[in-house]
C-alpha cells in the first residue's frame, strides 16, 4: 500500500483533514469555496481507507511546511492573498474577498454551492441573455457542469451571448440577484459594474466539455457569429497545444500528473507531442512510459478524451498559480 508520497494534492488535504478531527475539519472548510468544499468532501468520502503509514506521512509533510512558515501569527492580509492564490489559483478571488471584508453571499454566490443538476433547473426556463450572466459568474468547471442539464437548444445560444458579454452594470445584476432569491444579501449599494463573460471565459468554459460538445456549440456560435466564434477558438487550449509548453513548464505539469492517464492521454497524442513528453523526463521515466504505451492496448476514444481533458485542467491550474505558462516561449512581455 501506498505510504502517502504518491498521493496527489486533493488526498493529502483529505487525510490531514480526517486526522484533525471533526470541529477543526469544519473550520478549514469554512474558508473554502464551493467547488473546493465539494471536491474534497468527495475525496474524503472515497477514502475509506487510510493506512498508518499514509497520515504520518501526510502529518510529517505538513508539520515541517509549517514550521519553515514565518508568516504564522502576523495576520497579514497580503500572506492571506498570497497562500489562496497559489493554493487555489484563479478560484481564490471571492474567497480572499469573503475572508478579509466578511462578504455575505448573495444569490450568485449561493449557485456556486449547489450542484450541477440542481442549479440547471433553477434556470433552465431562464432567457439565455440570463443563462449567458449567470454561466459567466460561475468558475468554469461549475459552469461546465451545468451546461450538461440545459436544454440543448438554448446552450449555443447562452454560449455566443456570453462570449460577447464584456461588463454587467450594477443594476442588471441587482435584477439578476433578485431573480434567484428573495432578499439581497449584503449592501447593494457596493455593487460595481462588472467584467463578466468575453471570449476567454466561454473558451475557459468549452475547454472543460468533452471535443463533440465543445465542437458543436462553437459551430452554432459561429453559424451565427463568425468573428466571435473565431476569437474564441482562438483562447480556447488543446491537448496539443503542449507541445507550445516550455520545458520548464513541461517539468512542472508533468510532476503534477498521474503516470496512468498521462499513458492514456498520450495513446491519442500525435509523436512530436510525445516526443516533447519524453525529453522532459528522466531517461528512465521516459523508457517506462514508452514501454508502458507499448503494453497498452486499444483505448476508447472517450477515454482517451478525457485524460487530455484532466491533463489540461491540471495546466490551468498551474497557469492560474503562476506556476507554468501556457502561452509558451516562457519569455519576458513588455
Amino acid at each position: 500500500m501506498s505510504t502517502g508520497a504518491d498521493l496527489n494534492g486533493m488526498e493529502r488535504s483529505a487525510i490531514l483533514l480526517l486526522s484533525l478531527g471533526e470541529d477543526e475539519a469544519a473550520e478549514v472548510m469554512r474558508h473554502l469555496g464551493p467547488r473546493e468544499v465539494q471536491k474534497l468532501g468527495a475525496t474524503m468520502a472515497k477514502m475509506a481507507q487510510v493506512s498508518t503509514d499514509q497520515a504520518r506521512t501526510v502529518l510529517s509533510d505538513f508539520r515541517a511546511r509549517l514550521e519553515h512558515q514565518t508568516s504564522l501569527g502576523i495576520g497579514s492580509d497580503q500572506y492571506i492573498r498570497s497562500m489562496l492564490t497559489k493554493a487555489l489559483g484563479d478560484k481564490a478571488g471571492s474567497i480572499i474577498d469573503r475572508i478579509l471584508h466578511g462578504g455575505e453571499a448573495n444569490g450568485l454566490e449561493n449557485l456556486k454551492w449547489m450542484d450541477a443538476r440542481s442549479v440547471a433547473d433553477l434556470i433552465k426556463l431562464e432567457h439565455p441573455q440570463v443563462l449567458a450572466m449567470i454561466l459567466a459568474y460561475m468558475e468554469p468547471e461549475q459552469a461546465s457542469e451545468v451546461i450538461h442539464f440545459l436544454p440543448e437548444r438554448t446552450v449555443g445560444e447562452a454560449m455566443m451571448r456570453l462570449a460577447s458579454l464584456e461588463t454587467v452594470q450594477p443594476g442588471a445584476i441587482r435584477e439578476l440577484n433578485e431573480i434567484l432569491e428573495e432578499q439581497i444579501s449584503g449592501d447593494s449599494q457596493s455593487l460595481q459594474v462588472a467584467t463578466l463573460g468575453g471570449p476567454k471565459a466561454a473558451a475557459e468554459i468549452l475547454n472543460r466539455l468533452e471535443t463533440s460538445r465543445s465542437g458543436s456549440i462553437l459551430e452554432q456560435i459561429r453559424e451565427s457569429e463568425p468573428e466571435l466564434a473565431e476569437k474564441v477558438q482562438e483562447k480556447m487550449f488543446v491537448f496539443d497545444d503542449l507541445a507550445k509548453l516550455d520545458d520548464r513548464s513541461l517539468q512542472v505539469l508533468l510532476r503534477e500528473v498521474p503516470s496512468d492517464g498521462l499513458v492514456v492521454a498520450l495513446k491519442g497524442a500525435p509523436g512530436p507531442l510525445r516526443e516533447k513528453f519524453f525529453s522532459n523526463m528522466s531517461k528512465r521515466a521516459a523508457e517506462m512510459l514508452r514501454d508502458d504505451l507499448d503494453a497498452k492496448g486499444p483505448v476508447r476514444l472517450s477515454e482517451v478524451e478525457s485524460a487530455q481533458k484532466s491533463i489540461l485542467q491540471v495546466a490551468q491550474r498551474l497557469d492560474a498559480a503562476g506556476q507554468i505558462n501556457l502561452t509558451g516561449g516562457g519569455e519576458e512581455m513588455l
